[in-house]
């Protein structure tokens, strides 16, 4: 049925994923945390093949939190040579499916070279339109939301903006990707059951799958049942089962 509620048959347009147990893998397997990364970018390509063909339009992945720049110096700025990596072998991939890729977060702690890799390949995939994949880079919902605030709040100081007029839909339009709706599924791997300040606002009513395998054992496969476990769910978006039945049925005396 359709985008107000019940059983979904077709793909969610907008799958979010937290990409966690990269280190807690290495670790298990007797390596060191790149190799839990390096692996973990295997498992970036599967699913994101996976979720082109799947006819996902819009793909985020957690990349990079604030957070994540807590720890040691030299495991993030290995992160950081790794996403160069990423982004260089990967444009042929972007280019040949279609992919358009984006970024969100604060991107001025990110190193020059990392900004300029991300500008050029943001630059050549401009014109894809087949799918988005959004890369969450140096991202906290917290902060997503406190920047928000304090460009509306200026705008209101300038006499540009009505605080009466400030609603849900004004807010959105100060959100780092405000064109892109809000997910659907949101997906978390290695068995963690929080959100860890991913998306706060736009996963209100997205549909959550934790899966046990840390994020280098996610391949398409893992990917595809989360897409069978989100077309069973039932999306009630606050109402019941009944009103929903009543709305597909074109009926709105409910």
């Amino acid at each position: 049925m359709d985008s107000n509620g019940s059983l979904q048959n077709n793909p969610p347009r907008h799958v979010a994923i937290i990409m966690d147990g990269n280190g807690r893998w290495a670790e298990r397997h007797g390596l060191t945390r790149l190799d839990g990364h390096r692996e973990g970018a295997k498992s970036v390509r599967a699913v994101v093949e996976e979720a082109r063909r799947t006819g996902i339009q819009y793909l985020t992945l957690y990349a990079f939190s604030t957070e994540n720049w807590e720890r040691p110096e030299a495991e993030v700025s290995a992160l950081m040579e790794l996403l160069c990596h990423y982004l260089e072998s990967e444009l042929e991939l972007f280019l040949s499916h279609n992919i358009r890729l984006r970024v969100i977060g604060d991107h001025s702690r990110l190193p020059l070279e990392v900004r300029q890799k991300l500008e050029e390949t943001i630059n050549k995939t401009a014109a894809m339109n087949g799918m988005d994949l959004i890369l969450a880079l140096s991202y906290g919902g917290r902060q997503e939301l406190v920047n928000a605030v304090r460009r509306i709040g200026l705008a209101v100081q300038r006499a540009e903006l009505d605080p009466d007029a400030i609603d849900q839909d004004l807010v959105r339009k100060y959100l780092y990707a405000p064109d892109v709706p809000d997910p659907d599924l949101l997906i978390r791997t290695s068995g963690e059951n929080r959100i860890s300040n991913f998306l706060l606002w736009q996963i209100a009513y997205a549909e959550i799958v934790i899966r046990s395998e840390g994020w280098p054992e996610f391949r398409a496969d893992q990917f595809k049942q989360c897409i069978g476990e989100y077309a069973i769910r039932e999306r009630r978006f606050g109402r019941t089962s009944s009103k929903l039945n009543s709305l597909a049925l074109g009926d709105n005396s409910q």
